[in-house]
Order: structure tokens, then C-alpha cells, then sequence
């Protein structure tokens, strides 16, 4: 992500307790007097200390930066930086469904250390070393006895909602993320999900009487403060109760189109071995310290250059794909890879206020390097993407480029143009590098020994 000298962080504008902003092309967030009470008790009562060990919150500095923004400073914070900001529309399953178990485990700790999370908005946590953390160092309050959850609704339909949809529903809808940037509305949930769960308590009671009394209480000006008073005991048992709700919810990815790939390619073991080979070769001539894997699959040559030591992130379309590689890093205890979904020809785009308040995916660049292998006839061919569209697209991805070309007498283009016309005049070796020599330079090409495939390392071309 490009860091402004000095400026407010777009996304950051909603809550009065502080604002984030970039101070010499680092992050700070500037602490509001009208927070005073709340940061002192999260500082000062171990709470923060014990979340930061366990590796729940995201670690901050005080510092003396002084760049005033709106509000009344009382401290200025240094964060962590987060090597990647994701967003829960580009999440697996289980990304989700651990973000949503972590919120509550940090309600639940909370509440030990006489405090409580004001918001739970799926948008606060974020990945770091192969888990999900809070980043919101500003989402603590001090706990009144008697106050009900005042996150339970943003709760419910940042996580409850979205998961319960994809996985009783339809694994897709987890998407709707992307249109509902406050969360599934929960009357939309409450009337796709399926009719039994109607008789399921726990999601009667969180998603279908939920909707019932906010459609009740809508137009009639019900606040917080008239709410019933609800004990810490049976807030506890509300907060037990979606974490075992939530606990309760699975998919097994399974039955699509790519997850399989790996079992039904066209490369014999050795032929494997030898791109894996030619990978890792190009990867260490680069010195990427960033990777983004596009069309990476289950991971397998994201691997290769987060075992190297290199952050990497692994894009790829397939909900499926992304949980089977997501449920192998923690398998493997992986710190330095993050699976993501990612529609390559429909990208996560800038949304929310003004389009700021969620960064598109060139926002959030660009990459080191990005490996594109085994894509590129299907961005060509199968969506009809023009090589120098393409490759346009790809130079403003990275400063560097390993990418795959796969031509017409490969068994798998063959299987794309078995059921449609060819009407690819310039898919051929010559027309791939004449595209992407207008917006990089070929460094080397190796072909990979007994298939017709030829693997690419490029820069991308300076201005003059």
C-alpha cells in the first residue's frame, strides 16, 4: 500500500475515541481525550498486556508524534503494522468463522478485566503471523453492570449471519459481505437461510427472533439506555452461547471445480518438480520480500516463497481452493502465508464512503513479485481478456512478474477450446510476448522439460 507522507488513513473517520493517520509514511493513531477513562483501564489493568501476549491485539508504542486531527489529543499510538489488510468479503470459511471465535474470546477475556468490546465489526481484525488479531485498539469500553452487549447486532451480522449462510445456504454468499459493508442485514438472513434452522434454538434465536425484533422496534426510537438490564451472568450465557452457535457451523470444501486440481494436471511428477525448481530460481533472483500468488490454487508454489522466508499472499477464486490451503497453514503453523478468495477478473474494488473506506487490491499494492502459473490461457481464453489488457493489469500489480504461458497445444487450453470457437488469433508464444513487452522486460524464459509450458521472469519497465 502506498503511505502518505502526511494524512488522515481514509478509513478512519467514524469513531470519535481516536483517527488513524500516516505521519512520514508510517501509521499512528491519535487518542481523543473523550477516550481518557477507557484507555487508561485497558492500559492499566493488564488487560491489554495479557491480549497482546496471547497474541489476540495488535501491539502499539506511545509516542510524541504530534499531527493534530479533529478531537481533543490525549495520546498518540504506533500500531503494529499488518503486513496485508484483508477484508472478511475476501475470506474463507474458516478465516471467518476463527475471526468470529477470536472476537468473542476477546469479549469474553474482557469482561474479566471489568471491560467490553463497543463494537464487534468483522473489519477490526485482521491476520498477523497466521491468526486472526483485533486491531482496533480503540474498541474497548468499561464495563457497566446491568449493560447488555451493545455489539451483539453488529456481532450477528458481521459473523452469525454470513456464515450461517454459507454454511447452510449456499458457501457463495459469503459475498454478500461485499454489498453490505455494516454486515448481512438479518431479515435478508433470516429469510434465505433454510427453514429448519427456524427450529435450531440458537439461530432461532440470534438471527430469526433478532430479525423479528428489529423490524418490530424499528420505526419506534428504542435506544439502549431503555433496554432491559441484563446481569453479567446472563451476558456470559449469551456470549457461551454464539460461541457455540458459530463452533456448531462447518463446510467441507468439497465438489468444485479446482480444488482438485493438483490430482488431475497435465505435469508429471518430475515435470513438477522442475517448475517448482525454476520457481524458487526466479523467486531468489527477485529478493521479494512481498509475494502475491494470483490463481495460486491450494498453495503449493505459494509455499515456496513463504518457506523462503517471504510474506506471500495466496489469491484464488475457488472458496474451496482457499479453505483447503487456509485449514494447511494452520495445520502446518504457517506465520507467513495468507489464503484469500479473489475473483482475478473482478477484483475487490475501493467501496464504502466516498470509496475510501475499503482499499481496492492495486490500493494495497503493489506486490514485490507476482507469480502467475497455470493462469494465464484461462484470463485469455476462458474470459476473453485481451494479453495487453492483461498484462497492463499485472505491471501495476508488482515491480516484478514469474509468470506461466501455457499455448493452444496444451492438453488443458485444448479442454477450454473443446466447447467454443477459437477465436484467439494472437494466444500464441509470439503474441504473450509481444503484450507483455510493452510493459516489461523479459529477463529469462525456461521451458519445462516434457511439457509445451514456458515459465517467465520479468521486470516491469521504468518510465523514462
Amino acid at each position: 500500500m502506498k503511505k502518505p507522507r502526511n494524512s488522515r488513513f481514509p478509513a478512519s473517520f467514524r469513531d470519535p475515541s481516536g483517527t488513524l493517520f500516516f505521519h512520514n509514511g508510517s501509521l499512528y493513531r491519535q487518542v481523543n481525550r473523550v477516550y481518557k477513562e477507557h484507555y487508561d483501564r485497558l492500559m492499566g489493568s493488564g488487560l491489554y498486556r495479557g491480549l497482546v501476549d496471547d497474541g489476540l491485539l495488535v501491539a502499539h508504542e506511545e509516542t510524541e508524534v504530534d499531527y493534530l486531527l479533529p478531537g481533543e489529543p490525549y495520546r498518540t499510538i504506533k500500531p503494529e503494522p499488518v503486513p496485508f489488510i484483508s477484508y472478511p468479503y475476501e475470506w474463507c470459511f474458516s478465516e471467518l468463522k476463527d475471526a468470529a471465535l477470536t472476537t468473542l474470546r476477546i469479549q469474553k477475556r474482557s469482561l474479566d478485566f471489568g471491560m467490553s468490546l463497543k463494537d464487534s465489526s468483522a473489519y477490526n481484525i485482521q491476520f498477523m503471523r497466521g491468526k486472526p488479531v483485533l486491531i482496533d485498539t480503540l474498541s474497548f469500553e468499561t464495563y457497566r453492570e446491568g449493560s447488555p452487549w451493545v455489539a451483539y447486532r453488529q456481532f450477528c451480522q458481521h459473523f452469525l449471519a454470513p456464515l450461517s449462510l454459507m454454511a447452510m445456504r449456499d458457501i457463495r454468499l459469503g459475498q454478500l459481505l461485499r454489498i453490505y459493508i455494516d454486515g448481512v442485514p438479518l431479515d435478508l438472513a433470516s429469510a434465505l437461510l433454510p427453514k429448519r434452522t427456524r427450529l435450531k434454538f440458537s439461530l432461532q434465536s440470534h438471527i430469526h427472533l433478532h430479525a423479528k425484533y428489529q423490524r418490530r422496534f424499528a420505526d419506534k426510537g428504542i435506544s439502549n439506555k431503555h433496554e432491559r438490564k441484563m446481569g453479567r451472568k446472563a451476558l456470559l450465557g449469551i456470549i457461551d452461547n454464539l460461541e457455540t452457535t458459530v463452533r456448531g457451523l462447518s463446510w467441507h470444501p468439497e465438489g468444485t471445480e479446482w480444488a482438485g486440481y493438483y490430482d488431475d494436471t497435465n505435469y508429471s511428477e518430475a515435470s513438477l518438480e522442475e517448475k517448482k525448481k525454476i520457481v524458487s530460481t526466479f523467486l531468489d533472483r527477485t529478493g521479494a520480500g512481498r509475494v502475491w500468488d494470483l490463481g495460486a490454487n491450494t498453495g503449493v508454489f505459494s509455499r515456496i516463497a513463504a518457506q523462503k522466508g517471504v510474506y506471500t499472499v495466496s489469491f484464488d477464486m475457488d472458496p474451496a481452493c482457499i479453505e483447503k490451503n487456509y485449514l494447511e497453514c494452520k495445520k502446518s503453523g504457517e506465520k507467513r502465508l495468507l489464503p484469500l478468495v479473489l475473483d482475478l477478473t473482478n477484483p475487490s474494488s475501493s467501496i464504502g464512503w466516498a470509496n475510501t473506506e475499503r482499499m481496492s487490491l492495486t490500493e494495497r499494492g503493489p506486490a514485490d513479485t507476482v507469480l502467475a502459473l497455470a493462469l494465464i490461457h484461462h484470463l485469455a481464453i476462458s474470459n476473453n481478456l485481451p494479453l495487453a489488457m492483461v498484462a497492463e493489469f499485472f505491471s501495476k500489480l508488482a515491480n516484478s512478474l514469474i509468470i506461466e504461458f501455457v499455448p493452444k497445444s496444451d492438453s488443458q487450453v485444448q479442454r477450454l477450446l473443446a466447447s467454443r470457437e477459437d477465436i484467439f488469433p494472437d494466444y500464441t508464444r509470439e503474441g504473450f510476448e509481444r503484450a507483455f513487452g510493452e510493459y516489461f522486460t523479459v529477463e529469462e524464459a525456461v521451458e519445462i522439460e516434457a511439457t509445451h509450458r514456458t515459465l517467465y521472469l520479468m521486470s516491469v519497465r521504468t518510465c523514462p
